[in-house]
């Protein structure tokens, strides 16, 4: 059994394209008297990323075409944020209630293609980074280099369900640790053989974080100690779902 430990690092300022977020993950661990440990998980809201990468695009610089003209219309949307939903999808799965489902360009299948528009200023969206999985492993590359640690990293973002209301963080992107945990052929204490039980550690390790930082406390890291996971160079594109499984499509 293992002791879970989800601490929140504050104090990292806003950041702007070009910033060193290795840099200011670690001195905000510094601040707080904390010293990243062989197995930890930086956990990283993919908003920090985005800002990082220079993924923030101010709407007023969008012209919005005939189709986005129209689905805005439809569900009673900005037709500029429809347009940049559009660009960042390679298909519309379903629309309705206000809400665009989307298949990404990362292969996600979520809500208005994951651009968000809450902490990054009025008049300006946030794009989901280009690779998650590639932004995770330079980032734990960096906090590795600078720590001597075996660390890893997980890149969040807020989904909703299709089959439950509400959402949760899950990982969109990883490094350093395997997204999947294989029980199939394990056997439990009645000596029932699994069949096809596949935990997610990834989003897992996402949701524990999510509890510690909150929506409104201006945290965007947090550090997972004591998680047990699988150490390996695995990505977040592993998990998803081949199209002709998916029941939900």
């Amino acid at each position: 059994m293992n002791r879970i430990e989800v601490i929140p690092l504050s104090g990292i300022p806003e950041v702007s394209k070009g910033d060193d977020l290795a840099a200011l993950i670690l001195d905000a661990a510094r601040r707080s008297a904390l010293a990243l440990d062989d197995g930890d998980v930086a956990v990283v809201k993919h908003k920090i990323v985005s800002k990082a990468e220079g993924r923030v695009v101010r709407l007023s610089s969008i012209t919005p075409g005939r189709r986005a003209s129209a689905l805005a219309k439809n569900q009673g949307k900005d037709p500029r944020l429809v347009e940049l939903i559009l660009r960042e999808s390679v298909r519309v799965v379903r629309a309705g209630h206000g809400v665009i489902i989307t298949e990404t360009r990362q292969g996600f299948v979520c809500a208005n293609s994951g651009i968000d528009q809450s902490n990054v200023g009025k008049g300006s969206v946030a794009l989901l980074p280009v690779d998650p999985d590639r932004s995770a492993h330079r980032l734990q590359r960096e906090l590795e280099k600078r720590t001597g640690k075996l660390l890893a990293v997980v890149v969040t973002d807020t989904f909703g369900r299709p089959w439950r209301l509400g959402q949760t963080d899950v990982a969109i992107g990883c490094s350093g640790v395997l997204p999947l945990v294989e029980y199939a052929g394990r056997k439990d204490k009645f000596g029932y053989e699994l069949r096809v039980t596949e935990p997610s550690v990834v989003d897992e390790i996402a949701g524990a974080a999510e509890l510690a930082i909150g929506k409104l406390n201006g945290i965007p890291v947090a550090i997972v100690r004591g998680a047990d996971y699988v150490r390996g160079e695995g990505t977040v594109k592993d998990m998803l779902m081949p199209a002709d499984r998916d029941l939900f499509r």
